[in-house]
């Protein structure tokens, strides 16, 4: 059975502390789609002031990324390359911090609660996998302390992939 700890730090504690959950929880586990599942339910436990989180997955047959392990309301299913932030991001491979969604041209609303969205995109030997996506309710919640770690995190997870 896997322990959540509390998160009860500041931003940059908590995501240490993060860090350290998900180095132990995919030690000797190369199963993808069981770590992101984990890391996806721990970053829901971890992360305040969040209405969604998780992953979407590189489908080079259709060219989309195609919803994974999630936590939040249900989502869309299929997002185009270079289509909203997440799309956006994967095409572009590189991390995307919107401060207020509504601004961003052909933002996707899968829950209009959402208000500000950070997407990590996942590369693994040069190669899309999909993208970590995190969004909140609120306007401006994240930062360069996000950023840091969540990218962070990815790191580890592409580091666990055999």
């Amino acid at each position: 059975m896997i322990e959540i700890p509390k998160f009860t730090g500041t931003k940059a504690e908590n995501y240490q502390l993060c860090v350290k959950q998900v180095e132990a929880m995919i030690a000797g586990e190369p199963n993808f789609i069981a770590n992101i599942s984990n890391v996806s339910a721990l970053l829901n436990q971890a992360l305040t002031n969040i209405n969604w989180v998780g992953f979407y997955l590189y489908e080079e047959v259709s060219n989309q990324l195609v919803l994974g392990p999630f936590q939040g309301l249900p989502a869309c299913i299929r997002i185009p390359l270079g289509r909203g932030v997440c799309g956006s991001a994967a095409l572009e491979q590189k991390t995307y911090m919107v401060q207020n969604v509504h601004d961003f041209p052909g933002h996707i609303a899968c829950d209009a609660a959402s208000n500000s969205e950070i997407v990590i995109p996942i590369v693994h030997d040069g190669k899309l996998l999909g993208v970590l996506d995190v969004d909140s309710p609120s306007l401006n919640r994240f930062d360069e302390t996000d950023q840091q770690y969540l990218e962070q995190i990815v790191n580890i997870l592409k580091a666990s992939i055999q």
